[in-house]
């Protein structure tokens, strides 16, 4: 298990269109992953639950993936959270 805490680079934070690609990589991926902002943590698989969170640039989330592509699954969320950032 690997787990990242970040800030949201990305300009539209995790609304529609960012959270949609969010869902669509974590079910690209076997590993399970986990989105917290706060106190609250959901489903990586889960846009309605994601975008009930309501996070928007600035705000600090944690990541967690588990599973065999564990690792490829985060880049790939790193890059999409923090688009030019750093993983």
């Amino acid at each position: 298990m690997i787990q990242k805490n970040l800030s949201v680079l990305n300009e539209e934070g995790l609304h529609t269109r960012p959270a949609n690609e969010f869902v669509r990589i974590v079910k690209g991926f076997e590993a399970v992953v986990t989105l917290t902002k706060g106190e609250r943590e959901v489903p990586g698989k889960s846009l309605l639950k994601i975008m009930k969170l309501g996070i928007v640039t600035g705000d600090e989330v944690t990541i967690t993936c588990d599973g065999s592509d564990e690792e490829a699954a985060m880049e790939a969320l790193v890059r999409l959270v923090q688009p030019g950032g750093t993983a």
